[in-house]
């Protein structure tokens, strides 16, 4: 049992990353106080801290992940209520990065803090141990860095600094709640300046801005070549300084570079001229970036009055139309499979575009060996950093391996990029990558100061799929989804089309994993370790089959589909479904059949076929029917009408839950249902709850008759969706499309109210489905949706 416990949070500082700390406290359920300064000129001693939470409310994306749960963060002032610290288990401190100001703010926590009560610093650029310099033994003891990256809810990493001094309960403690409550990658780092991950970000990136500059290149064609292409975020480069902040990256660097006087490679771009004019002009004239609507980019409305980005002109600082550049190399490298595979056709190739990409990887290989052993001792923590902390597709030394050490170093030389003494070293030992590898996984890393390999630390009772695949494990396998054996009587089935799309091959698995459950399983997880749970039907199979008049055949497959998804509701032995990212359309409904949900907190999941022209015909109308209108008319006298308006709405408005707490008020997850903040873990928590339900005696849900309200309130829903087209919110076509819903949920064609069986409503929507599918208008939703991925509202 450990001695630390964290029930009451304080956050000190409402500033964008303070207020968005405590909203993610407020993410896990933890009570959370924010504290600011008193204002001297206000008689409102919580003006600032209001002003800095209400920022963080309006943020988007959002940093709740409901609406509700901010009722857990109370607001305060450093005046009156200070003493709420002496009754917080983590004080965690985000207030500005002035080393004066923290001390001070530290020795007067340091005088009423509980005497096992955690202290942090969220400080990017301060030396931790600085900050507890002078205070009393058992502070020193509690107290560490905890370095989050904005946004907290959705970036993962937090960097943990210990000092000389910290506790390693402390440290273990605060890595464990980290991991399993926050949802965080954990990087343990030295208390070296930056760190690990804004380290590399700004040795790497001041680099990237000299060569930009000086070798002619625009802000599109940059960010064109930055992005994916190189397995970073969308936001490529100049995308990533406007979203954080012209100003608060300038400040960043500026405090880095006397930081690191010993830092050759780092301090020369750090200081480089044509950058440092630059980023002077941009502050001087406020372009500070989304947060002024003008930074590299523009925010400018076109004649239409449509939206659009200009991109910043490097050469006259002007903002103009922004350019889609067009490279070969880039067409070829779009044509490879994989990041390794793509990046090896750039760095062959030798046009401008593939000079961008070479200067810039062979740069930060460079750079990353540079620091290490000072910032780390193995390639990991630098590669988790930058992995978790920028959402790169992989690390720089993980790139390396892929491309090959030994090859790279020699490009690099000749280049003018040389590597570490150390990567040279290493090679020569016999040791030819930075990871040990097994079966293609990762079991070690190579130790600098070891000069060897050091093991991983096993994960006892995880379950990882990427161990299991070739294995004994894999029992059945067809092109679109796997059948494993994860131990302990439970099998998963792992989804693997495009986007996880359903088609018959992951009905073939599933069912064939549904038979198997009777005799060889003692229940089921339905997962993967894919971005993204089921964006819905293959809808080019439905689209061709309609427009080729498979009719029996598109009967037949919804069939399988509802067939499938109520097999699993009335399953004797639990199934568990196990959603992340995107469960949308018959992703959802899927879902909505499981015995339990585990969801990943970060799941986005709704009934979205409206914007494909049809109704949800796998069960999941049925399932809106039975979760939002059954309960309250099992009460006398109830009023139907509010119920049946939120499931008619959540479907005819294609409503998605932005988190996994959101589609619990949207009656897609239960009360019972489970929400693992920590994505990794979610497979391993969803075999957990497969085998707490069968321990205690699981037994199927009895089965459900379904309220149908009758032609009033067919009627009453018709009228709803007229004055919806009537105020142009809807075309004719929906409406055509929301009266097809309604006639489902009033029951079909019964005249009063009556309650019908489930396979009466599933007959109604496959029905109706199949009618919308003969449409030419829908077909035209379909088609747009594959061709554009937008929804055509015709």
């Amino acid at each position: 049992m450990t001695k630390y416990n964290i029930h009451k949070a304080v956050v000190i500082g409402s500033g964008t990353m303070g207020a968005a700390i405590a909203a993610h406290l407020a993410n896990i359920g933890v009570p959370c106080t924010l504290l600011d300064i008193a204002p001297k000129d206000s008689p409102d001693k919580n003006k600032i801290v209001k002003e800095g939470w209400d920022r963080c409310l309006k943020a988007r994306p959002a940093n709740l992940m409901g609406p509700e749960l901010k009722t857990l963060v109370t607001l305060g002032n450093l005046d009156d209520d200070f003493n709420v610290i002496a009754e917080a288990d983590w004080v965690c401190e985000a207030i500005v990065e002035n080393l004066k100001i923290k001390q001070d703010l530290m020795a007067r926590i340091d005088k009423i803090r509980k005497p096992n009560a955690i202290v942090s610093t969220n400080t990017s650029g301060i030396p931790v141990k600085d900050i507890a310099e002078g205070l009393s033994d058992g502070f020193k003891k509690h107290f560490l860095g905890t370095h989050f990256f904005n946004p907290p809810r959705y970036l993962k990493l937090l960097e943990i600094i210990p000092t000389a001094d910290t506790s390693k309960d402390v440290v273990d403690f605060i890595s464990h709640f980290g991991e399993y409550r926050l949802g965080k990658g954990i990087v343990l780092c030295k208390d070296t300046p930056n760190f690990i991950g804004n380290r590399v970000a700004f040795g790497t990136g001041a680099f990237a801005l000299d060569f930009i500059l000086n070798n002619d290149y625009s802000v599109d064609e940059v960010d064109a070549l930055t992005g994916p292409l190189m397995g970073r975020p969308k936001t490529a480069t100049f995308r990533l300084i406007d979203l954080v902040g012209v100003d608060v990256w300038d400040h960043v660097g500026k405090n880095l570079a006397p930081l690191i006087p010993h830092d050759k490679l780092g301090q020369k771009y750090l200081a480089a001229e044509k950058p440092r004019k630059l980023m002077d002009t941009l502050l001087e004239r406020k372009w500070l970036g989304n947060k002024t609507k003008v930074g590299f980019y523009k925010e400018v409305r076109n004649a239409e009055g449509k939206k659009e980005f200009w991109s910043l002109d490097l050469n006259t600082l002007e903002h103009t139309p922004a350019e889609k550049p067009r490279f070969d190399s880039v067409k070829a490298a779009k044509e490879a499979e994989g990041l390794g595979a793509k990046l090896k056709v750039m760095l062959e190739a030798d046009d401008k575009a593939a000079k961008l990409v070479k200067a810039l990887t062979y740069q930060s290989f460079q750079y990353v060996s540079s620091i290490i052993p000072e910032v780390a001792d193995t390639a990991k923590p630098v590669d988790d950093a930058v992995r978790w902390g920028f959402m790169h597709e992989a690390g720089p030394f993980e790139i390396w391996d892929m491309l090959g050490v030994a090859e790279t170093v020699k490009s690099m030389k000749k280049e003018g990029y040389p590597a570490a003494k150390w990567v040279d070293e290493m090679l020569k030992s016999g040791v030819e990558t930075f990871y040990q590898y097994k079966n293609g996984n990762k079991v070690g890393a190579y130790d600098v100061a070891k000069k060897k390999y050091v093991k991983f630390k096993a994960s006892e009772g995880f379950v990882f799929l990427k161990d299991l695949r070739g294995t004994k494990k894999e029992v059945s396998k067809n092109a679109g989804a796997t059948l494993f054996d994860i131990g302990d009587g439970v099998g998963l089935v792992e989804f693997h089309t495009k986007m996880n799309a359903l088609d018959d091959d992951i009905f073939a698995i599933t069912t064939e994993a549904l038979d198997k459950l009777e005799t060889d399983f003692d229940g089921l997880v339905v997962g993967s370790e894919a971005d993204n749970f089921s964006a819905g039907a293959n809808l080019f199979m439905v689209v061709v089959a309609a427009q080729q008049g498979m009719w029996d055949q598109l009967d037949e497959a919804i069939c399988r589909l509802q067939t499938m998804n109520m097999r699993m509701r009335y399953s004797p032995k639990p199934i568990v479904v196990a959603p992340a990212g995107l469960a949308l359309g018959g992703g959802c409904e899927v879902t909505m059949h499981a015995s339990r949900v585990v969801a990943a907190a970060e799941t986005y999941i709704g009934l979205v076929e409206l914007g494909a022209g049809v109704i949800p015909a796998g069960g999941g109308t049925k399932e809106y029917m039975r979760r939002i209108i059954n309960p309250p008319m099992k009460v006398e006298a109830a009023e139907a009408f509010p119920f049946i308006q939120k499931a008619f709405l959540q479907i005819g408005q294609a409503k998605v839950a932005t988190s996994a707490e959101e589609a619990r008020d949207m009656n897609i997850l239960g009360p019972q249902d489970r929400v693992i903040a920590n994505r990794d873990h979610l497979l391993t928590e969803a075999k957990k709850e497969v085998l707490h339900l069968a321990a205690s005696g699981y037994r199927p849900p009895t089965p459900e008759l379904i309220y149908g309200a009758g032609r009033d309130m067919f009627g009453a829903m018709k009228i709803g969706a007229w004055a919806f087209k009537e105020g142009n919110y809807i075309t004719e076509y929906d409406a055509h499309i929301a009266a097809k819903l309604a006639h489902i949920i009033a029951g079909g064609d019964i005249t009063k109210p009556t309650w019908v069986s489930e396979q009466y409503v599933l007959d109604l929507e496959r029905e109706a489905f199949l009618s919308l599918c003969g449409e030419e208008k829908t077909q035209a939703r379909m088609w747009s949706l594959l061709q554009t991925g937008k929804p055509l509202r015709n």
